[in-house]
């Protein structure tokens, strides 16, 4: 008998062969190899955890209409006229009053770690350097693939051609003409406080970079992470269980105002589903198409509430989410705030 060195506890010795000491011993060794890699995966980024927003597409994404091509009738003169061998709802002028506009929907999935800040020496106009607090949210972007395609199909109906639509998915889609499976994310950060009706462009910061990349990526020089401007340079291709091919980036702003309780992050960039309204009259002949046109992007939405004062900043006040209080008058006013009736973490909106 003697003391079992793990357990404290007295055990008979165990007797084992020569085959069954070499299996246990390449147990041992994996075993090894497995908790070091996943130790240097736990390393590579600093201590958080990580929210990931799935896309949403929508099959009313992939078309609009059937609505009026404004450019169309105001544009080519001599249009309206009543065709001898046609029906009149067969010529432009007719079909320009109600036309559906199809396109490809993709999507990229957007995953971010907690607000944080840092303090940096940022150069100034006058050549000196001034030690700002800086706003950050390091983020990554992932391509699933399975993006959405309107596939066209002509149907027979009592010897009538239609032209009907079925959803495909797919990975490789048209970018500027060309077929391809890469993605590109260009990125719209606006950080805005709906206390005070303020809104803050995210900025490139080349002085905060590497206090942000020790920080988050601490003992892995090879880490890549990109800034806003940066990332747009980076293919995205469609990752797979097996292989992981997400990009990661920072964004940063700064002079934000300390007074900020409640504020939400919009992100643009991650899907080319948009809407778009032209008003009556807006476009006339001579204008250059698009004329009046707004254009609104499919845009996350994330809100986050800190109740922290404006003397001593501190990262660990800034919390993502809806705050939830007690008080009704207190969450109806939150709500308010936001501009919804209930708790809404985050959203998919247009602007």
């Amino acid at each position: 008998m003697k003391l079992n060195s793990i357990s404290g506890v007295w055990a008979k010795p165990v007797l084992v062969s020569w085959s069954q000491a070499v299996a246990l011993g390449v147990a041992v060794m994996a075993l090894g190899m497995w908790c070091a890699v996943g130790q240097a995966q736990s390393r590579r980024l600093a201590p958080g955890v990580m929210t990931t927003i799935t896309p949403a597409p929508q099959e009313h994404e992939m078309y609009d209409g059937p609505r009026p091509l404004t450019e169309i009738p105001v544009t080519i003169p001599g249009l309206d006229y009543k065709p001898h061998l046609r029906p009149k709802s067969a010529t432009v002028f007719e079909q320009a009053k109600a036309s559906t506009l199809r396109r490809t929907i993709w999507n990229l999935e957007f995953s971010f770690k907690p607000m944080r800040l840092v303090e940096a020496e940022i150069p100034q106009a006058n050549g000196k350097l001034q030690r700002k607090l800086i706003w950050y949210m390091v983020y990554r972007v992932r391509n699933l693939g399975g993006h959405w395609k309107a596939i066209p199909k002509e149907e027979d109906f009592r010897g009538n051609k239609h032209i009907t639509y079925s959803k495909e998915l797919v990975n490789e889609i048209s970018v500027f003409g060309k077929e391809t499976q890469d993605l590109r994310f260009f990125p719209h950060f606006i950080l805005e406080s709906v206390e005070f009706n303020k809104e803050y462009l995210d900025r490139v910061i080349p002085a905060a970079l590497a206090p942000i990349k020790a920080r988050e990526f601490p003992g892995d020089p090879n880490a890549k992470l990109f800034d806003s401007q940066a990332i747009t340079e980076v293919p995205i291709p469609v990752s797979t269980p097996e292989a992981d091919k997400s990009v990661w980036g920072v964004v940063t702003w700064e002079d934000v105002d300390p007074r900020i309780d409640y504020f939400s992050v919009f992100v643009q960039g991650l899907t080319n589903a948009y809407r778009y309204e032209d008003p009556p009259g807006a476009f006339k002949s001579g204008d250059k198409p698009g004329t009046g046109r707004r254009l609104m992007h499919k845009t996350l939405r994330l809100n986050f509430w800190r109740p922290g004062d404006a003397v001593n900043e501190t990262e660990e006040e800034i919390r993502y989410g809806m705050r939830i209080d007690s008080d009704a008058a207190e969450q109806a006013r939150i709500f308010k705030l936001f501009g919804t009736t209930e708790r809404l973490d985050y959203e998919w909106v247009y602007r």
